[in-house]
């Protein structure tokens, strides 16, 4: 058995599926059939398990790198190693882990219907409405500046800049209504 061939392969593919999972969404990976996040186990914190993709992973990248450097090029023999190796592993893991739960996780929330909702929403036309045609509207959601096909309510033309209100949102097309001319009967 050649140990550096183990730990190396460990470091590959915990390195190589680490960086798949952070491009392929943060613990949402799927490659055909296979999906790689959400581990069942034991929770900590914020609903996350202990042994999730990235945790794992981070164990093996860990393990692997420390285990073959220390096989290499190092005095130990085999078993010390090995176990040098996994509590190297372990703690790569636990810093990744609480990097996770104490850092980025505290900021994340689970958006709601009533936060994505665009109706009642005000926000100026970047690019006018033309007599029954379309035009844009910038609008600011939750902190992010988003933009949607605007068409006026009443079919008027609406000129670039005019500040509107979103009356109703349909099938990707926000219908509103120049915000100076808002009556208290045409709230949504």
């Amino acid at each position: 058995m050649n140990w550096d061939v183990i730990y190396l392969v460990c470091f590959g593919t915990g390195l190589v599926l680490s960086v798949l999972s952070a491009v392929g969404g943060f613990g949402h990976l799927h490659l055909g059939h296979f999906h790689l996040g959400h581990s069942a186990g034991l929770h900590h914190g914020h609903g996350v398990s202990r042994f999730n993709a990235f945790t794992v992973l981070a164990f093996l990248c860990w393990f692997g790198g420390a285990g073959y450097l220390l096989h290499h090029y190092s005095v130990f023999i085999a078993p010390v190693v090995l176990l040098l190796a996994a509590a190297s592993g372990l703690v790569g893991a636990a810093i990744l882990f609480t990097f996770f739960a104490k850092v980025l996780l505290p900021r994340e929330r689970e958006l709601t219907a009533e936060d994505t909702d665009v109706r009642g929403v005000t926000g100026r036309l970047s690019a006018g409405i033309r007599d029954g045609g379309t035009g844009e509207l910038l609008y600011t959601q939750n902190g992010v500046r988003c933009s949607a096909i605007a068409r006026s309510a009443d079919g008027q033309p609406l000129p670039r800049g005019a500040e509107v209100i979103v009356l109703r949102y349909e099938r990707g097309v926000a219908y509103v209504k120049p915000w100076n001319d808002l009556r208290l009967d045409d709230t949504p």
